[in-house]
């Protein structure tokens, strides 16, 4: 019982670093972009987006996460995250020019607008299908204070169960001290009587 105890307890640890990991990036996101007006949040030269449309189908669907390394340094065929008319779109290089870019989505049929290349955010360096929706369920607030109640009371009830358990175990140890002291005096009297 001691070990599935243990398992859990570790099990808990970890939920709980990665829930106050979660909520670290999720309070960063809301300050950077919400309080100091970023239009994306840099965590240590990376930031992240959710895909919303299909223009990239095949490379990255809707609902997708996509890690953006923060860089005007970009290529023919990289996947580039950039800002056009005050929205942040994310397609292919498919041509450079001296100070502009030429970009496409996978499954348009055209090349878009050239860009210029201060306009690009960064390149795309990875992607995580599907975890836009788990994105949108752990940036509410309401759902992340709920989580980490809940993790701490479970905390709590398995500390207290661990704590009764020591407490339980102390009790024990300190009626086999009586015992034991009061077998020695016992011995001592019936020594001393013997003499006598």
């Amino acid at each position: 019982m001691k070990i599935f105890e243990k398992i859990i307890k570790i099990i808990l640890d970890i939920i709980i670093i990665l829930a106050i990991g979660i909520v670290i990036i999720v309070l960063c996101n809301f300050f950077q972009v919400n309080v100091f007006g970023h239009k994306y949040p840099d965590f240590l030269g990376y930031t992240f987006f959710e895909v919303t449309t299909g223009s990239m189908s095949g490379t990255m669907e809707i609902n997708d996460v996509i890690l953006v390394k923060i860089t005007n340094d970009v290529h023919t065929n990289d996947i580039i995250t950039y800002v056009q008319n005050d929205e942040i779109i994310t397609h292919r290089v498919i041509e450079e020019r001296k100070e502009d870019l030429i970009t496409k989505g996978d499954a348009n049929n055209a090349g878009d607008m050239p860009i210029s290349k201060s306009n690009v955010i960064g390149k795309v360096i990875k992607v995580f299908p599907k975890l836009g929706i788990w994105f949108k369920v752990f940036s509410d607030v309401k759902v992340i204070i709920s989580i980490f109640i809940t993790l701490i009371l479970f905390g709590i009830a398995i500390s207290t169960d661990d704590h009764n358990e020591k407490s339980k175990e102390k009790q024990s140890f300190s009626k086999f001290l009586r015992k034991r002291r009061g077998k020695k005096k016992y011995e001592q009297k019936e020594k001393k009587k013997k003499t006598d």
